[in-house]
């Protein structure tokens, strides 16, 4: 399925500290939330084990919300969350 990464997930991304690889992996690989007004949404957690905000974080889970048209991934907006997960 081919995937578009909309100019304003990218710049949500950047703000947050997400890039579009990890936007196609979560799409690619991620695990399903819920999302709603028709969205789609999907998970990842990766490691980060880096400073932000002057806090130190081991691991960020990068969300990904998208629709689907005509057999096309298009992005809304990423969330990016910084922590520690257990999975």
């Amino acid at each position: 399925m081919k995937i578009i990464i909309e100019p304003h997930t990218l710049g949500r991304a950047h703000e947050r500290g997400a890039n579009k690889d990890e936007i196609y992996e979560v799409i690619s690989d991620g695990i399903v939330i819920p999302a709603k007004n028709n969205r789609y949404g999907k998970y990842k957690i990766f490691t980060f084990n880096h400073e932000r905000n002057s806090s130190f974080y081991e691991q960020k889970r990068v969300e990904v919300y998208y629709t689907i048209e005509n057999s096309t991934i298009i992005t809304v907006t990423v969330y990016v969350f910084y922590g520690k997960w257990e999975e």
